[in-house]
């Protein structure tokens, strides 16, 4: 049962103490623990409530229908009437509930609120989205409507629940984006996908910051299995962001990504593609022993702090120096990305700043890692986008994932503004 809060209410309707009468509602209450009937459960108070409600609400469309009341005579439709009630079993909040839904003669009644071979309501069926969007599997869900509202519901039900977002997913991955952005990042997940054999597949996320300093979750995009993804790949997937309307970007942030580079300049012939500082020293660390991890971010951070590109280069080259001998493949590493970490040295402090925040990115990874880490393997493409989009509604039910990138977001649009020539406040068409 859904009651309408009072401020959305019309304001010359009645609000939600006009519907709910508090005395109604303690006498009720106060009558089931007088009888020891309990508030939720099977044949709780809340389930005897959803029960009436209901079935008052169906007596209602039938009396709209018929143009008349149940001992009135006949109104709108002369030689139709009232013609008994069909049980039948429904899955709410409160759990299961037999409705006894009226009938008309001659079989034009068309209830709503239950409508004919409707098993669920429509809470129930959001109740499932989110729970798979917070990462439990289709039997976990089973199992959880089982043990906390008797219901039972099959794993196949549940995916038939959730393959309903698919078409908001297409409208999502197609809608329109804003003209500009300072800072996109472009990371990708491994998820293991059963075609012919288990294999893992990237999937790629495109994560904006957006001139008001807010997150904003582009779109998600499927390579392919090894080292299928090239120029064509990324002039793809940008044409495809450029063609929703972002005409401009000032920094395109990544991690190595073959053929991108090539793909931006010929999209947006401006932007800076730059190497993502935070991957390029966790990926530093997969060659170093643990013990040596924190002696190894001391001495990189004057490396990637400094105020110039030469005085970069002398503290890396201080840096091969003492390790060299002992990790030479984290040297060739950083030599190998140089040419798209170096743009990062002349942006200003609070530019850099929000290059390398990452909690935002990271919130999202750990959420589809989750995600995707509970189920092991899916059987196609589209199950795997299907539960990465669920894990997207999760953070923002509007579907567009947004929230707060920095709190020092003003100095760092400053900054943007001066160093990009006022391409934020007027972008390219």
């Amino acid at each position: 049962m859904t009651v309408v809060p009072k401020s959305d209410a019309p304001a010359d309707g009645p609000g939600l103490v006009d519907v709910v009468d508090d005395e109604l509602v303690a006498r009720l209450a106060g009558q089931a623990r007088a009888r020891g009937v309990s508030l939720v459960g099977e044949g709780g108070l809340l389930q005897q409530l959803t029960k009436r409600v209901l079935e008052a609400a169906l007596e209602g469309e039938l009396d709209s229908h018929l143009g008349s009341g149940k001992h009135e005579r006949a109104g709108r439709t002369p030689g139709n009437a009232r013609n008994g009630r069909r049980a039948k079993t429904v899955l709410t909040e409160a759990g299961p509930v037999e409705v006894d839904v009226p009938r008309d003669r001659d079989g034009s009644f068309t209830p709503q609120i239950v409508r004919k071979r409707q098993r669920r309501l429509s809470g129930v069926d959001d109740l499932v989205v989110s729970l798979t969007a917070k990462g439990l599997t289709t039997g976990e869900v089973s199992a959880h409507l089982a043990e906390v509202y008797g219901a039972s519901v099959s794993k196949e039900t549940i995916s038939t629940i959730t393959d309903r977002v698919l078409d908001s997913m297409g409208e999502w991955q197609s809608r329109p984006l804003d003209r500009v952005y300072p800072v996109v990042f472009i990371d990708a997940i491994q998820v293991k996908i059963r075609d012919g054999q288990v294999a893992n597949r990237p999937i790629y996320v495109a994560l904006a910051v957006t001139v008001d300093g807010h997150r904003d979750i582009l779109g998600m995009w499927a390579g392919e299995h090894g080292d299928g993804e090239g120029a064509k790949f990324w002039l793809r997937v940008l044409t495809d962001i450029r063609n929703r309307g972002t005409s401009d970007v000032c920094i395109v942030v990544c991690d190595g990504l073959k053929g991108l580079p090539d793909a931006v300049a010929t999209v947006w012939p401006k932007t800076v593609v730059q190497t993502c500082i935070v991957h390029l020293l966790r990926n530093s660390f997969k060659y170093a022993s643990r013990k040596d991890w924190t002696a190894i971010a001391a001495a990189l951070k004057p490396v990637y702090t400094a105020p110039s590109e030469q005085a970069a280069l002398d503290r890396f080259a201080e840096f091969a120096a003492a390790w060299e001998h002992k990790y030479p493949a984290i040297v060739r590493l950083w030599t190998n990305a140089w040419a798209e970490m170096v743009p990062f040295l002349a942006f200003h402090t609070e530019i850099r700043s929000i290059i390398c925040t990452t909690n935002a990115i990271e919130s999202l990874n750990a959420r589809f890692r989750r995600a995707v880490n509970a189920r092991g393997h899916f059987p196609n493409e589209q199950a795997a986008m299907k539960i990465l989009y669920l894990t997207v509604i999760s953070l923002d039910p509007t579907g567009r994932g947004r929230q707060r990138w920095s709190n020092r977001w003003k100095s760092a649009l400053n900054a943007f503004e001066i160093t990009f020539d006022g391409r934020l406040s007027n972008p390219r068409t």
